[in-house]
């Protein structure tokens, strides 16, 4: 690719079609106009908040739907459909109103609609032969999960690929209308973990009376009903009140070739309010135990390749995972929730890597090896206690505690020579540490509402604990070979005590000045100290201990920040448009102390930092958004990047902090737009964001004729990291066909700063990631999904002895299963990766295939299953990273061919519910 795309003026005219593009959408108007009026029949009043859409008459597919304001009136501006649809109007408590219409071809007012209330009023309004609305609930995307056809064994990951609007990637990430989701909750409360996700698999479909999608809100938020200022969204799924009282649960049990092996097991009890869910697992295939795939269970790669795997994503890793999960509703003004894990791992792992860094004027090449094995226990309780005062004052407790133990034992090498072939540098190192942690966290959100709508007061106090402990024995030798310099030699035993407190105290008042116009006064308060103690012993010859107190690799320091910040804000909301505008200055003591050598270091600065926010959030029509925003921030540096304390642990690498840093400055903005297109079941959506820096820290580094290097830090201007992109998707339906395919398309280009031997070098370094994406579905018998994506880097350098470098990563994959005969499943993974830098002793290729075959019986709740991981035994995780100083390729140890049988139960019982109607397809685990 020509250099030539790195001019400024060609990314600029870029960014400005791309730019100009974005408003070309918005401004796209619809073809017609669809209006009208809801009204009770008895009182003649206007009805708020009623549901209005428009299905298809032949299969009810939903078409266009909208929901009425406070004065009952409705509109609707979408495209000419020229099929029979159903007009249809739903509100709680009332009977459905519907007539039926040619088609949507020209602009209409239906006028003045009426509901008859129902003799008995009913929570929900459901009509069972056809199929119920989508529902808008202020902020909230309602969805009826009961409208959907599903197979009788489908998770909630299945249910929520049927929903319009919805899309789930081969990495499991699940976004709405364009906005990616972050949090799942079940009847409101989490799920286990922070977001929830274990729910999408382990959930049955069946179980789900509702869907609602609405924007991520901050526990603050919600408790004082702010809008969301998040770019992402939540889900909560209500559980069926049929089914809100009963057991269900699945157990799994596999051993295979190579003494590979799996089990796990999920037991939910559910008593409407109350809920009990215990899981567990045990495997050596390198996966949390958690992610039960109907096909694959616990095996990664393919369709799991995005599911939590435990270990550190490199190497084998042994795992052993117990959960507990706990929430109920003890008093009508009292919930509480309560989760404890505990984990242990054993992770072993091989690597090799070649890695190239780029001075001025040389380069210098290093091959390295090392074999680890790493063991982590650890616990974890976290709690949530919500209390109601009264109708108006809520207060809610979050505390958390983690604990924690590992050892690791390592074992490297390292050999590092010129570009012309000389020998720079030669390492061996073998180091066992052991380190404990625990960690106390918790936070009080304390919200008081008042009369008069929209005034608030908040207050929200938070603190973190925390507290660790290692202690290692390393025995390292180091030769240089360019400078008389003397050999390093160590055989030391090192101790690091580490203290982390951190408590803050945020107060905020909210006073409405109109019904659209609120202001915002608040102060945040906080204290944070952190107290870091390492002591090195050099190994005693003559009493056999490590005894002699190394100074040099010793030293304690401190840091201690107090800061006070005094905010103010307004919220503007008027029918579609949002603004929000924050900002504050925080007035801060920063203390950092060291003891180092004998000599005494204390910095002791003062700073006032701004800081300031504005968003603005438009809704063009019910499905169409747009979202800027703009951030101007500051950060202070590090205390290990102010203090002059040399780090030696590392032979080749000395780092001393700079005391004369500035904080970074940064702007940054971005732009959204999302739109979801109900008749053409089709969606897109497009960014633009940008980081602009006025100053920034990085490292710079000094080699010496021997490679070693000195980093320390320095301040630069003028960096900047931008990125636009869009997806575009869309689903058809035809009797037993339905196809999805979608296309995405994101791009990066940044500017990066930094000095090597005291020369200032940039790196202008390009990102263009195109994906294409389709699956096909016929009846309940086959499903195939292909993909392909491609991720191309460029970059160009300053300053530098390699001028430019480049790489490209081919990724192919096909998805298949089948679902016939009846109670057989027969699934494959077959993926294709290419990656065309890597050097020379590293395979630039690789072809990944998973295959899985199961018979379902008794009743369709027991599974007898055979899996073939790698089936072409060619798995590899070779990859290259590219930095502005640097080029690194690394492979490290992975799972190779094994295969896998495996049997599954499925048991549960809830307190009146139906038999499922439907029986096509048969029960998967």
């Amino acid at each position: 690719m020509s250099y030539l795309i790195y001019d400024t003026v060609f990314m600029s005219k870029i960014y400005t079609f791309l730019f100009l593009l974005f408003f070309f959408s918005l401004a796209n108007a619809q073809n017609i106009v669809i209006k009208g009026t809801v009204f009770d029949s008895n009182t003649q009043l206007p009805l708020e908040l009623a549901t209005v859409y428009f299905s298809n008459v032949k299969d009810s597919t939903v078409i266009e739907y909208a929901t009425t304001d406070k004065n009952g009136f409705f509109k609707i501006n979408t495209k000419k459909y020229e099929k029979p649809v159903f007009l249809k109007v739903n509100y709680m408590g009332y009977q459905p109103y519907f007539e039926v219409q040619n088609g949507l071809l020209e602009n209409k007012d239906f006028g003045k609609l009426y509901l008859l209330q129902n003799a008995n009023i009913l929570d929900e309004v459901v009509i069972k032969t056809e199929a119920p609305p989508i529902r808008i609930k202020k902020d909230t995307l309602e969805f009826n999960a009961a409208s959907y056809k599903l197979r009788p064994d489908a998770n909630v990951e299945i249910m929520l690929k049927q929903l319009p609007g919805f899309e789930v990637d081969s990495d499991g990430k699940i976004t709405v209308n364009g906005k990616e989701v972050t949090r799942f909750l079940v009847n409101g409360k989490t799920f286990f973990d922070k977001d929830g996700a274990i729910a999408l698999k382990n959930l049955p479909a069946d179980l789900i009376s509702k869907v609602q999608v609405s924007d991520f809100k901050t526990k603050k938020e919600e408790l004082s009903k702010q809008e969301s200022t998040s770019d992402y969204s939540s889900i909560n799924l209500t559980i069926d009140e049929k089914k809100n009282k009963g057991y269900f649960g699945k157990f799994l049990g596999g051993y295979g070739t190579d003494d590979r092996y799996e089990s796990s097991f999920i037991l939910n009890y559910f008593n409407n309010k109350q809920k009990i869910s215990l899981l567990a697992s045990a495997n050596n295939i390198n996966s949390s135990g958690f992610s039960m795939d109907e096909v694959f269970d616990n095996m990664g790669g393919g369709r799991n390749a995005g599911t939590k795997t435990a270990g550190s994503g490199k190497g084998i890793t042994e795992s052993n995972l117990v959960g507990f999960n706990y929430s109920d509703e003890w008093t009508k003004d009292m919930e509480a929730m309560g989760s404890f894990d505990f984990s242990n791992t054993v992770n072993k792992n091989q690597s090799k890597s070649n890695q190239a860094d780029f001075l001025p004027t040389g380069t210098i090449f290093t091959e390295s090896n090392s074999k680890a094995r790493n063991e982590n226990t650890g616990n974890k309780a976290n709690f949530e206690f919500e209390y109601k005062i009264n109708p108006t004052t809520r207060i809610v407790f979050t505390p958390k505690v983690d604990q924690s133990r590992s050892n690791r034992f390592s074992e490297s090498s390292s050999f590092s020579s010129d570009e012309s072939g000389a020998s720079l540098n030669e390492s061996t190192s073998k180091s066992n540490r052991e380190s404990t942690a625990a960690n106390f966290s918790n936070a009080i959100n304390f919200n008081k509402s008042f009369e008069k709508k929209s005034r608030n007061l908040s207050f929200v106090f938070s603190n973190n604990n925390a507290n660790s402990n290692s202690e290692a024995l390393n025995v390292s030798q180091t030769i240089f070979y360019q400078s008389s310099k003397p050999n390093d030699e160590r055989n030391q035993n090192s101790n690091n005590g580490n203290t982390h407190d951190s408590y803050s105290t945020d107060i905020e008042y909210t006073e409405p000045i109109t019904d659209s116009l609120r202001v915002l006064l608040g102060f945040d308060f906080e204290w944070d100290n952190q107290i870091n103690d390492v002591k090195t012993f050099d190994y005693d010859g003559i009493t056999k201990t490590h005894s002699v107190l190394n100074n040099s690799l010793s030293n304690y320091t401190t840091s201690r920040q107090n800061s006070i910040t005094p905010k103010v804000g307004i919220i503007f909301e008027k029918n579609n448009f949002t603004f929000n505008f924050n900002s504050s200055t925080s007035i801060i003591d920063y203390d950092n102390h060291s003891l180092y050598l004998n000599k005494t270091t204390d910095l002791t600065q003062k700073y006032v930092l701004p800081y300031g926010r504005a968003q603005i959030r438009y809704k063009l029509d019910r499905s169409k958004f747009v979202t800027f925003r703009y951030d101007y921030s500051n950060s202070l540096p590090g205390s290990n990047q102010l203090l002059p304390v040399e780090n030696l642990a590392n032979p080749l690498n000395t780092i001393i902090g700079n005391p004369n840093l500035n904080p970074n400055e940064k702007n940054s903005a971005n732009i959204n737009f999302r739109n979801f297109d109900m008749r053409t079941r089709s969606g897109y959506s497009l960014y633009i964001r940008g980081d602009f820096f006025n100053s920034e820290v990085v490292s710079t580094s000094i080699y010496d004729a021997s490679g070693k290097k000195t980093t320390t830090y320095r301040n630069v201007t003028g960096t900047y990291t931008t990125s636009i992109g869009g997806n575009w998707n869309q689903t058809i339906k035809k009797e037993a066909h339905v196809l999805k395919y979608g296309l995405g398309l994101n791009g990066s280009y940044s500017l990066d700063k930094g000095f090597t031997n005291a020369v200032l070098y940039d790196a202008k370094s390009l990102g263009v990631t195109p994906q294409v994406y389709f699956s096909y579905d016929y009846g309940e018998l086959l499903t195939v999904a292909p993909s392909y994506k491609l991720s191309y880097n460029e970059s160009k350098y300053a300053n530098s002895s390699l001028k430019a470098s480049s790489n490209v990563v081919h990724r192919i994959n096909i998805q298949t299963t089948n679902y016939w005969p009846k109670n057989w499943v027969f699934g494959n993974d077959f993926g294709y990766t290419y990656n065309s830098k890597l050097s020379n002793n590293f395979k630039k290729d690789f072809y990944m295939w998973n295959t899985s075959l199961s018979y379902v019986f008794f009743n369709k709740k027991m599974a007898l299953k055979v899996k073939v991981y790698d089936i072409l035994n060619q798995n590899q995780s070779a990859a290259r990273t590219i930095s502005p100083t640097t080029i690194r390729d690394e492979e490290n140890t992975v799972l190779k061919r094994y295969a896998m049988f495996s049997i599954a139960y499925k048991l549960g019982s809830f307190s009146g519910k139906e038999k499922p109607s439907r029986e096509n397809r048969p029960t998967f685990f």
